[in-house]
């Protein structure tokens, strides 16, 4: 992959430039920071003619590597004000992958927006379409649409009405090859972004096939039989195809991490519909469409999504109901109704919007007094009026810190203007610090600290920085290698797997303490970036009500000092995969 395409909104010229050897060597997460530091004024309007909006390829998303494929979409984010990465599963990636192609950069913007272009990418070419018969569709209407115009062999990233209307909130929607797993690079109002450009969708069609260039074939193979083998055998792999992301949620109950009616308590009474093998049973008695076990990118052997069938079995309420959209639909809103929270969960999918981010604004807006908490018809009735632009909808579009100011709320859970997910870091403060430090904000894939709770006490204060800084160097590594963080436990068993990788395609002799210095690099990058933006991680806190109010049932706050917090850069690098 070595192609780079630039796409100008304003004048609809597109071009092609070939990476240097040494531009091949940045990807993924790492690209996005590279081209925000040397292209675009970080000072800029995020959602101005400057700005601009990075699609990149990973190190190994041309490979058939377990979980490869996923795409990295970033910019700088019209939430926080800074650098955003946000990547997701689909098959929009691998297709791009096939072309050969690394990166897309889409620059400028239209004179006159809204305006509703549809990027075409082929083998034989790549043009900017008109299409004003996709403006105002929510996000499956447009697929179904853009399936008749180009074809069921392609690729598609999209926005919804969200989008559309320039709402911080707003995500990028990225299909299966049959529209049923709807996956989201929802974080950080990338979607917006993508809307302010002035495109509805970005369509690639694989009719050619690029092979990928390889420096050693015979190694590559026997390292990629190795990792797929370690993942298959890995215990955690099989309960996330049994469970999905859901097999967390017990636990986080009982730890009292669980954000419930707005952060306000860390468990929920009513979790019995949503744990991994409730919710797996729920599924599978309805047979039909539903099922647990499913991949979000081709070629995963983790399958770690599922289908959430209606009674009959027929049709699906949604595809794919995580542990973050679960809780923050769920018990943030005092919801319980494992089909209610689905049929939430989908009306985001379809206006385009964040689940974590829509999910603690409307309990921001319960908070308020706008609806009570357990009211799932009223929280589908204001996911639509998102779509609708009503007033109440675009104050809740905009995210949780907005409908906070319009409401006159003080409790609301967000670190650098964006949504914390479901993990209260007054329980988990590992995730405090993450939040606090992290270039990309309230942002668990940034480095979850989760999985520290069986070796490090949660409610401690004790080794959290040094502990979130290896998790923040591990997750900028696999972030730009184009890969799921699920692969990490196939790493963790054999950290040399990933120098071998690197060997095999690349021919590059790198040491893996070597690999965990380019992770350390890439925030570095991040940070100059949010530096020169004036959101710098220094200036940014866990909210002050979770610093004074504890939290049932611990009855814990948040009380790692900023001081403390301040010396994760100067944190030693650890050399194992942490």
């Amino acid at each position: 992959m070595r192609k780079i395409v630039r796409v100008n909104m304003r004048s609809s010229e597109v071009s092609e430039e070939y990476a240097s050897e040494e531009l091949r060597r940045i990807c993924g997460r790492y690209f996005i920071a590279h081209i925000l530091n040397s292209e675009v004024d970080p000072v800029c309007e995020p959602l101005g003619r400057k700005n601009k909006l990075i699609l990149a390829q990973g190190w190994f998303s041309d490979l058939n590597l377990s979980t490869t494929g996923k795409i990295s979409i970033g910019g700088k984010s019209p939430l926080t004000g800074g650098i955003k990465e946000s990547n997701t599963g689909g098959f929009f990636g691998k297709r791009l992958s096939r072309l050969g192609i690394k990166a897309v950069i889409i620059e400028e913007k239209p004179v006159d927006i809204p305006a509703t272009f549809v990027l075409y990418i082929s083998g034989d070419e790549i043009q900017l379409i008109n299409s004003a018969d996709l403006q105002g569709l929510n996000v499956s209407e447009s697929i179904k649409i853009l399936r008749e115009k180009f074809g069921t062999n392609i690729g598609i990233l999209c926005i919804g009405p969200a989008g559309e209307k320039l709402m911080h909130a707003a995500g990028i929607a990225c299909p299966d090859d049959k529209d049923i797993q709807i996956r989201y690079a929802a974080r950080g109002g990338l979607g917006a972004l993508m809307g302010s450009k002035g495109l509805k969708a970005v369509v690639v069609a694989a009719n050619k096939s690029i092979q990928p260039e390889i420096a050693n074939p015979i190694l590559l193979k026997e390292t990629i039989k190795e990792i797929t083998y370690l993942l298959s055998s890995d215990p955690k792999s099989k309960n996330r195809k049994l469970y999905g992301t859901l097999d967390i949620l017990e636990v986080a109950n009982q730890v009292g991490i669980m954000p419930t009616r707005n952060f306000s308590q860390g468990s929920f009474e009513n979790i019995s519909e949503m744990t991994g093998p409730s919710f797996s049973a729920r599924v599978a008695e309805r047979g039909g469409i539903g099922r647990s076990g499913t991949p979000c990118v081709p070629g995963c052997t983790i399958q770690c999504s599922n289908v959430l069938a209606n009674k009959g079995g027929k049709g699906k309420i949604v595809a794919s109901l995580q542990y973050e959209s679960m809780v923050l639909l769920g018990p943030n809103l005092g919801i319980g109704n494992v089909d209610s929270i689905g049929e939430i969960n989908n009306l985001c999918n379809e206006i385009g919007v964040d689940t974590i981010e829509t999910g603690a604004a409307l309990g921001v807006a319960m908070e308020a007094g706008i609806a009570d908490f357990g009211d799932s018809r009223a929280a589908s009735d204001m996911i639509k009026q998102i779509g609708e632009g009503t007033y109440l909808g675009r104050i809740l579009g905009n995210g949780a810190k907005f409908t906070g100011q319009a409401f006159g709320i003080s409790h609301v859970p967000i670190v650098k203007s964006q949504a914390m997910p479901a993990y209260d870091p007054r329980a988990l403060k590992g995730n405090g610090v993450l939040y606090a430090t992290s270039t990309m904000g309230a942002d668990h894939t940034s480095g979850n600290a989760f999985e520290t709770i069986k070796t490090n006490d949660p409610l401690g204060k004790e080794n959290q920085v040094f502990n979130s800084r290896q998790l923040q160097i591990r997750a900028a590594i696999l972030d730009t290698m184009g890969v799921c963080i699920f692969i990490r436990p196939a790493f963790v068993r054999n950290p040399d797997l990933l120098v071998r990788l690197f060997k095999a395609k690349f021919d590059w002799n790198i040491t893996y303490p070597e690999i965990r210095q380019l992770g350390a690099k890439i925030l570095d990058m991040e940070r100059q970036f949010n530096e020169n933006a004036g959101v710098s991680e220094r200036f940014y806190r866990i909210p002050e009500f979770m610093r004074e109010e504890p939290l049932p049932p611990n009855n814990t706050v948040f009380d790692i000092s900023q001081q403390e917090l301040e010396t994760i850069w100067d944190v030693p690098i650890k050399n194992d995969f942490f």
